[in-house]
């Protein structure tokens, strides 16, 4: 017989017949929240903002209103333009402080950076540094889900950084730092477009109706989060698994209504305050000129403010821009769907509709910010071939900063 070596002291010998049980797997460790990608990221965005920071400052000194001025403008007054102004009185003194039908169209923002804004103005006393705060916080969150969304379509790659870089330099980025939409819009849609990719539909739908909260770009988010759930395919499992995989499929359509919902609270807030509850889009039009047009007829119209000598050269110089920003959405949707990603052609899309059919063009190179298909995919395309980043920087770090002047001098629109 053979001989059995002797148990070890503390040693519970198994007998033959006993069922043998392995041997417990401890648990991966939880992954850290922030990456060394996302830290990357983090201090390219720190950069880009004092670049944004020391344009303010020359701004102040080198672009007075004044030709003969002798101080400079105060230290915030670079971010005190236009829309700002808008944010700030609906945050400070609601929608209708002089009544329904009297003031100045503010209906058409929708509530979601006001909402905000009066939260951290509990905190942060002066307003526009509480806007400042907002975006800046917001940008952050937006820029590092920017780039893990770019890392899904080319893992291990650079590709993340690039589309974080290319996004932070790009020609209107100074709305961005400002306090505007903007930022904000981007910090929840583009977590939920993440979170969507990743099939946690609970998680996506919540952060797209925050997007809806802000800017009306939110329910083209929530299309294409319908779009992307019906394209996306389930696992395949044994009768009982499916019963169940059905079930929890069902209840994730269920949660993608959820975009919708403050959409239809703001009209109903509206309804009751005007008995429009369209009054946000007949506020635009009365403002802005968003009545509809055909496209045709809008690029048309655009065209004759552009080079017909018909506006100050401001004012044709950003029509310019309108155009060649639409022509730049064009291009990027026919490309998405020659490639059939069919939920980013969606949002897209319904994006150009929206801005391609008033009587002009209006913050349309504005909204190239809100198009993270054309980031990711100059990300991509950067990656493989190295000479698009270089061409991508020479070309817009010159209108980056032009633009970003041209902001903070007030003479954005003329």
């Amino acid at each position: 017989m053979p001989i059995s070596a002797p148990p070890s002291p503390g040693h519970t010998p198994v007998r033959a017949d006993s069922p043998v049980r392995p041997a417990p797997v401890a648990a991966p460790p939880p992954a850290p929240r922030l990456r060394p990608a996302d830290r990357e990221v983090l201090w390219l965005y720190l950069l880009t903002r004092v670049a944004v920071w020391t344009t303010a400052y020359c701004t102040r000194w080198l672009f007075p209103a004044s030709g003969d001025a002798r101080v400079p403008a105060p230290v915030l007054a670079p971010f005190e333009h236009w829309d700002w102004g808008h944010f700030l009185n609906i945050a400070r003194d609601g929608y209708f402080p002089e009544g329904p039908g009297e003031g100045d169209n503010r209906e058409a923002f929708f509530p979601g950076l006001p909402l905000v804004l009066r939260a951290v103005h509990v905190l942060v006393p002066h307003w526009t540094v509480a806007g400042l705060l907002v975006s800046l916080v917001a940008g952050a969150v937006a820029t590092v889900a920017l780039a893990r969304i770019a890392e899904l379509h080319l893992p291990g790659s650079r590709a993340g950084r690039r589309a974080a870089l290319f996004l932070l330099v790009s020609p209107c980025a100074v709305f961005l730092a400002a306090g505007y939409s903007e930022a904000l819009f981007l910090a929840l849609a583009l977590p939920a477009w993440l979170a969507a990719r990743r099939q946690r539909w609970l998680l996506a739908s919540v952060l797209a109706a925050g997007a809806t909260t802000v800017r009306i770009s939110g329910l083209f988010l929530a299309a294409a989060l319908v779009v992307l759930f019906l394209t996306t395919p389930t696992t395949r499992t044994t009768l009982p698994t499916r019963r169940g995989e059905g079930a929890s499929r069902k209840r994730d359509a269920a949660w993608l209504v959820l975009p919708g919902l403050p959409a239809l609270l703001y009209f109903w807030y509206l309804y009751g305050r005007t008995g429009d509850p369209m009054a946000w889009k007949h506020a635009q039009e009365r403002g802005w000129y968003r009545h509809f047009r055909a496209p045709w007829e809008a690029w048309s119209q655009t065209w004759h403010e552009a080079f017909d000598h018909t506006q100050a050269t401001g004012y044709a110089a950003q029509f310019q821009a309108d155009l060649l920003a639409m022509v730049l959405g064009l291009l990027l949707l026919g490309v998405l769907l020659v490639r059939r990603r069919w939920p980013e052609a969606v949002y897209l899309a319904l994006t150009l509709w929206a801005l391609g059919t008033s009587y002009w063009y209006m913050s349309v190179a504005r909204s190239t910010l809100l198009w993270w298909p054309l980031w990711v995919g100059l990300a991509v395309w950067s990656v493989r071939r190295r000479w698009v980043a270089i061409a991508y920087l020479c070309l817009v770090a010159p209108l980056s900063t032009v633009l970003a002047i041209t902001f903070m001098s007030g003479r954005w629109a003329g």
